[in-house]
């Protein structure tokens, strides 16, 4: 496919040699709509993006906007040195004069040609995975326990205080694994790490989603059911939840799990003081390849919210030129079987790893299936129009 060949890698390649794009001011007086959601294509100083250079700097900002509004710093790249044997990495890293060691397992492939493509797993994997790709398992919850706050290997080494939140640890973790696989080489891990893919279900799906946002070596992200604080945004399920709908909102999720930053917890309850939402942490991942696989039997994980927010993501993927299948929506009720991809999903993932890892150039992935219960007025949350940027 052309666009994956030429476009997306001139686009990432303009990335790295971006110009300074500047800081977030010290203080920041936004109001916005607790409705709307923010507009992607508009800088935090109403300057309009109108061209893909000034698509960099505006996703930086986003970027610096999700960590300061929601989900905590994501540390400097600190030191890293890896080595593998007896299918595990050893991954110590060094940071503010501190050590921590982590050690994901890898399964490689019994058939078929090195250097293959890997999925890295926060937790597991509970989608099928190609006999062909590489299975890298990532304990997430030793980098930073879901509870009590500061606790794992993350926080002992930038301190139990960080105002950081889980999900970023979990992708700081996941980043970590891809240093490894870069600066050891396939000829030592037998894996390609520029077809790497990165998943998760639940709370892991909302790491995913995260560490496919962060870091832009990964090439495919699929959040598994990770509803509110993965695809879900947080202005749409909040509307759920005031017409009746037990469902997860942001209010909710702060008192539980220590997933968020400290500082999110100010916003849950005033969300048009909030200068993004989560179809800009997608707009992160574009115009890398991006499938969200939904659950709508479970009202708790959003399902008009993970629908309509993905909605208003693929608007950023047209404006950067990725044609229809680079960013795909699968949604299917299967009721209270959280995290058991049901046999009708099964065709939608085995299509991206075919394409996006795997170089299947003819496999369709023009995947768009919302539950056809469902209906949507996404004018009700997007009063905004996407540019042509590529």
């Amino acid at each position: 496919m052309m666009f994956r060949s030429v476009a997306l890698s001139a686009f990432l390649a303009g990335v790295a040699a971006s110009q300074s794009c500047g800081t977030l001011p010290a203080t920041i007086s936004y109001s916005g709509n607790a409705i709307k959601l923010p507009d992607p294509f508009t800088f935090l100083n109403g300057t309009k993006v109108t061209t893909e250079a000034q698509w960099r700097c505006r996703r930086e900002e986003i970027s610096a906007l999700i960590q300061r509004y929601e989900l905590g710093p994501m540390p400097a790249a600190p030191d890293v040195k890896a080595s593998f044997s007896s299918n595990k990495l050893t991954i110590t890293v060094t940071a503010n004069g501190k050590s921590l060691t982590m050690s994901p397992t890898i399964k490689l492939p019994s058939s078929g040609t090195a250097p293959f493509p890997a999925l890295i797993a926060l937790g597991g994997a509970s989608i099928p995975v190609p006999a062909n790709v590489a299975l890298i398992t990532y304990n997430n919850e030793e980098i930073a326990a879901t509870d009590p706050r500061g606790k794992g290997k993350f926080f002992d080494l930038y301190g139990s205080s960080s105002t950081t939140g889980g999900l970023v640890a979990w992708a700081w973790g996941a980043s970590r694994i891809m240093d490894a696989l870069e600066q050891l080489g396939s000829a030592t891990t037998k894996i390609d790490a520029k077809r790497v893919a990165v998943t998760g279900c639940s709370r892991n799906g909302k790491g995913a989603m995260v560490a496919g946002a962060f870091d832009e070596r990964i090439r495919l992200t699929i959040p598994q059911e990770g509803g509110s604080g993965a695809m879900g945004c947080w202005r749409i399920v909040g509307e759920m939840k005031k017409n009746g709908t037990k469902t997860e909102d942001a209010a909710q999720i702060v008192n539980g799990d220590q997933w968020f930053a400290t500082e999110f917890s100010k916003y849950v309850n005033a969300l048009d003081k909030l200068p993004h939402d989560h179809h800009m942490l997608a707009a992160m991942i574009a115009p890398r390849p991006f499938l969200v696989i939904e659950n709508s039997g479970i009202d708790y994980l959003g399902p008009i919210s993970s629908y309509g927010c993905a909605t208003a993501a693929r608007m950023v993927y047209g404006a950067l030129g990725a044609p229809d299948g680079v960013m795909g929506f699968s949604q299917n009720a299967h009721g209270s079987s959280h995290c058991q991809l049901p046999s009708a999903q099964n065709g939608d993932v085995a299509a991206y790893f075919n394409k996006f890892l795997l170089g299947q150039e003819s496999v369709d992935t023009k995947i768009w299936k919302p539950d056809s219960k469902l209906s949507l007025d996404i004018k009700r949350y997007v009063d905004w129009t996407a540019p042509k940027l590529v």
